[in-house]
């Protein structure tokens, strides 16, 4: 059996068991409140019934291996539980005790013994609060919960207990079909469990909180096929900070790993990052009934001029865009709202036809019929608790806009300002109706860009490959290489170079005649990384009198030195660097280079491989990139020609990955269109 068919067993049990006492009678209880069908079998050396079912000494009496185990019992029996399942051939465990890995120590050997216990099965947790199946009431859950039964939903994977509890009290009418609070993840990863949950066709999406991902490799495949099978990816991402990173690694002894790269890993996958738990719910909501939208385009409609100027505002932040209104829509809107209402994209429809639901359906109607990818009614309800009786105008504009929807067939929300001002049941009633119910207009626009954001990774699925699992090498063991070497090698996979030639003091001069002036003298040396910090470069020497001059300034660090043609008419200078992660293997940065590089800061991260379509689109959303396109009359960039070298510096790290620890180029020279891209400086770190 592989570990995701254990995790298939665990989150669709035919029978469960429950070892421990009273947590297993709570479980057992909620189990059968909830309307778990299948058989119960509780664990207990002393007991004969537990919660109304008969009750067996060891896991051996069990009439067959359960498909799923919730072990409540201290840290020591758990590990002698979980052998015992093992040897039965149960589906997984979820253990709930606390002491292993995440208090280090002897906690850390505890859960090794109990990862050689489990010999292969999966176990969620150690130091979790469980499963919750909602949909088919199966309560594998330590704690209280806000879950209810639903017929289809989200999928929700936490390394946070607490963080997963709070999402389960949500009132935001997110349809909850799982929970699973993974904890320390002794036997199981991420990717495993997307995997399983991808075999349910009940699940509409997934969200993800995520301290750190061991097995990226893993990662990135279960997120193509979550692409294919067009299950969303939604993920809150703890560790950004400082602080952040720390409290990761303390709480579930979790590697948080370079933030950076995570970003660069999400944004490959089609994966939406969010920052916060309300975001993160709506963009859930938004994809469990879309499954992402197709484009970037929306309308809005509100019978305020200040909600209409706030929803635009905020949209363009997010790169959203609202259309103009086709004119023949746009005619029959005017004739509908009369001249007394501008009409316009975002839309103040004023309130001359408040409370007048067929007039309402009517102009929502003309909206959703103008071909936006969705369309937006912003909509606060008043409060009930003050005791005004709200009038009819609020439940004719919902209705309304679901009797527009449905004749339509467009996409439509309802977008409350404040979170707190819509309903949970009129917020249900509109999901019921095919209508997304939205709390917050940030948050919600937030969304729509993830959601359009995901439409166009499902464009490019087919183009994807899976990350390679990162190869262990010992650092330690890498040398720094010349930049003779090192350009030397990089020249090999087709980088381009300036002609350049190693000679001593002597030969210096007459090597710089025959390369042709001007020229640039370097220390040529195995040992200095950043010569220029120690007086190894001399720029923009143009007679032998002047490279005579640069070497004697030298001759104190070496003997030998690199003369090189200078690079002249450079439109912009980038850096091209690989680094190593022990996560993720070697990974690209690209970025504004030259001497300001670390002042700048003007970079982007890609993971390898890369394609060519993926460094274009980094590359050109740098800052930097302004001066590639032709910045104030000067001539434009070859474009096509840094993406070539771009490909052949990763090739290069490609073919070395497991020996490259870091690479590094800078500047690399971009000059005018037709004449490529050149590498004036390199540096390589590698292991022989």
């Amino acid at each position: 059996m592989s570990l995701v068919d254990g995790l298939r067993r665990l989150l669709k049990p035919r029978h469960i068991a429950v070892a421990g006492g009273r947590l297993a009678s709570i479980i057992i209880r909620e189990c059968d409140r909830i309307g778990y069908a299948g058989p119960i079998w509780p664990i207990h050396p002393d007991k004969d019934e537990i919660a109304g079912h008969r009750a067996y000494r060891t896991v051996a009496d069990l009439p067959e291996a359960p498909d799923a185990t919730f072990v409540a019992t201290p840290s020591e029996p758990t590990v002698d539980i979980v052998a015992a399942l093992a040897e039965r051939g149960a589906g997984a465990a979820v253990c709930y005790a606390a002491g292993f890995a995440e208090i280090g120590g002897k906690g850390v050997v505890l859960q090794e013994r109990l990862v050689e216990a489990a010999r292969g099965m999966p176990i969620v947790g150690p130091n979790c609060y469980g499963v919750l199946n909602l949909l088919d009431g199966c309560v594998l859950w330590a704690d209280t919960h806000g879950a209810e039964r639903v017929e289809r939903g989200v999928a929700i994977i936490t390394q946070s207990g607490n963080i997963a509890l709070n999402i389960t009290m949500q009132r935001r009418s997110l349809p909850i079909a799982y929970v699973i609070a993974v904890g320390n993840k002794a036997v199981g990863d991420h990717g495993d469990y997307i995997e399983a949950l991808l075999a349910d066709d009940r699940v509409t999406a997934i969200g993800l909180h995520i301290e750190g991902i061991e097995d990226a490799a893993l990662f990135s495949k279960a997120a193509i096929k979550a692409l294919e099978k067009g299950v969303p990816l939604v993920v809150l991402k703890t560790g950004r900070s400082h602080i952040g990173a720390e409290m990761a690694m303390s709480h579930t002894s979790s590697l948080a790993g370079a933030d950076s790269l995570y970003d660069a890993l999400f944004a490959r996958y089609g994966i939406a990052r969010l920052n916060d738990v309300p975001a993160f719910i709506e963009t859930l909501k938004l994809m469990h009934v879309f499954g992402g939208l197709p484009g970037r385009r929306i309308s809005s409609m509100s019978c305020s001029g200040g909600e209409a100027a706030l929803i635009a505002d905020l949209a363009a932040d997010r790169a959203l865009e609202f259309g103009p209104i086709p004119p023949d829509n746009a005619a029959r809107l005017q004739e509908l709202l009369t001249e007394k209402v501008h009409v316009a994209n975002p839309l103040d429809y004023h309130t001359y036809i408040w409370g007048d639901r067929q007039a309402n359906a009517a102009v929502f109607g003309e909206m959703l019929q103008s071909g936006f990818d969705l369309n937006l009614l912003v909509l606060d309800q008043p409060r009930a608790d003050r005791g005004l009786v709200p009038d009819g105008g609020f439940d004719a504009a919902r209705a309304a806009m679901a009797e527009a929807a449905a004749a339509t067939g467009a996409r439509a929300a309802v977008v409350s300002s404040l979170p707190e001002n819509m309903r949970e049941d009129d917020a249900k009633a509109l999901m019921a109706r095919g209508i997304l119910p939205m709390q917050g207009i940030g948050d919600a626009l937030t969304a729509i860009s993830h959601g359009a954001d995901y439409g166009l990774a499902r464009g490019r699925r087919d183009r994807l490959v899976p990350l390679k699992r990162a190869a262990l090498i010992d650092v330690a063991k890498a040398r720094l290489l010349s930049e003779h070497e090192s350009k030397h090698l990089l020249g090999r996979h087709g980088l381009d170079l300036p002609p350049s030639r190693i000679a001593g003091a002597v030969e210096a001069p007459s090597t710089a005649a025959a390369l042709g002036f001007p020229v640039a003298i370097k220390i040529h040396s195995d040992r200095i990384a950043h010569k220029s910090d120690v007086g190894g470069v001399k720029l923009g020497l143009r007679t032998r009198a002047d490279v005579t001059d640069a070497v004697a300034s030298m001759l104190h660090l070496g003997e030998r030195f690199l003369v090189e043609r200078m690079v002249e008419g450079a439109v912009a200078e980038l850096i091209v660097g690989v680094v190593r992660d022990p996560q993720f293997g070697p990974t690209l940065t690209i970025g504004a280079g030259g001497v300001l590089v670390e002042v700048l800061q003007d970079a982007a991260v890609m993971l390898l491989p890369a394609s060519a379509e993926e460094i274009r689109e980094k590359l050109m959303g740098l800052r930097v990139a302004r001066l590639l396109e032709g910045f104030r009359g000067k001539p434009r960039g070859d474009i096509r020609g840094t993406i070539k070298a771009i490909l052949a510096i990763a090739a290069f790290a490609e073919r070395h990955a497991d020996r490259l620890v870091e690479l590094d180029v800078n500047p690399l020279f971009v000059l005018p269109e037709g004449r490529g891209a050149v590498a004036a400086d390199a540096l390589i770190r590698m292991i022989d």
